[in-house]
């Protein structure tokens, strides 16, 4: 057999490139956005709802404001309140919890200090009154007659029926005769799948530096598979100009989808914004597991004819 040869020369197919980014990674140059300190940073934490689905009746943060080394305090407060039609209304209640907490790990307020220890510490000792609300765990649960709004800021108003349910909305896809291509197969198999949520995992955890400047202005260093994404985003959720902010993404380690939306720097944005210095902002792995992603779950209902 001849072989037939290719008369087509190609730069880079066939070829073994060299990374751009492997010698730094290899050697330990690589600088995540974790591994950033501006000259007098401070650091911040969160305080996170213990519980899973609750209303905020009250948030008294004069203890944690009256602590050593605290200069800022931020709640859902500080930001502006996105209207539910907004395309960022869902990611403006994530990133801090404003009237309820939906999910165990729900981020409710943020504390910058000039340690880590003393933000922790300041986070800690912020006082919230919670109404407890029912729970649900389960897409089946969820979908019942009756069941809780898991959500009561949902979009069903707005896709009908009137009665607000945990079905956000229907988007139906057809194609050809669906009916008739069945009764026609010779055979037709029909099963039902359920899908667990799944976490991507990645092995860096969000990470942010943000230094709010005296004319308003915020450079942002993130751990972000889109720095445009992270500009946009933070621009709406903190009612500003996307001019004012400056997002240089860092290395990334690991994001799979995971970090394709914004947790932590319109937070880190205005803790520096209210403290006048740059503030770093970093999960740790729970915080993660817990706060972030992920993949969600689906039930499948498949119908299949040959």
């Amino acid at each position: 057999m001849t072989a037939i040869e290719n008369p087509k020369t190609y730069k880079w197919v066939g070829t073994r490139p060299i990374r751009h980014d492997g010698y730094d990674k290899v050697v330990g140059k690589a600088r995540f956005a974790a591994d950033l300190n501006l000259p007098g940073q401070l650091h911040a934490a969160y305080l996170r709802s213990p519980h899973a689905h609750a209303n905020i009746v009250s948030i008294d943060t004069s203890k944690a404001e009256a602590m050593p080394g605290v200069k800022a305090v931020v709640t859902g407060d500080d930001f502006p309140a996105l209207d539910i039609t907004d395309p960022n209304h869902d990611v403006s209640i994530n990133v801090l919890a404003r009237g309820t907490v939906l999910y165990h790990g729900h981020a409710i307020a943020a504390v910058a200090a000039t340690t880590k220890v003393e933000a922790q510490a300041a986070a800690a000792a912020i006082e919230v009154e919670y109404e407890l609300l029912p729970v649900v765990l389960g897409i089946d649960e969820a979908m019942a007659d009756g069941a809780p709004l898991a959500n009561e800021q949902n979009y069903q108003k707005f896709v009908g029926p009137s009665d607000p349910s945990n079905i956000a909305t229907h988007t139906p896809l057809e194609r050809g005769d669906a009916a008739a291509a069945m009764a026609a197969a010779d055979i037709v198999i029909e099963r039902e799948f359920d899908c667990a949520h799944v976490h991507q995992g990645y092995i860096e955890p969000h990470a942010c530096v943000v230094d709010t400047g005296a004319d308003g202005k915020a450079n942002v260093w993130a751990s972000s598979q889109g720095h445009f994404m992270v500009r946009a985003i933070t621009a709406a959720l903190l009612g500003w100009e996307t001019s004012r902010i400056k997002v240089t993404p860092a290395e990334i380690g690991g994001g799979f989808g995971g970090k394709t939306t914004v947790y932590l720097e319109p937070v880190a944005a205005r803790l520096s914004e209210k403290a006048g210095r740059p503030v770093k902002l970093v999960m740790s792995r729970e915080e993660v597991l817990r706060s972030s992603g992920p993949a969600p779950g689906a039930k499948l209902r498949i119908k299949i004819g040959a």
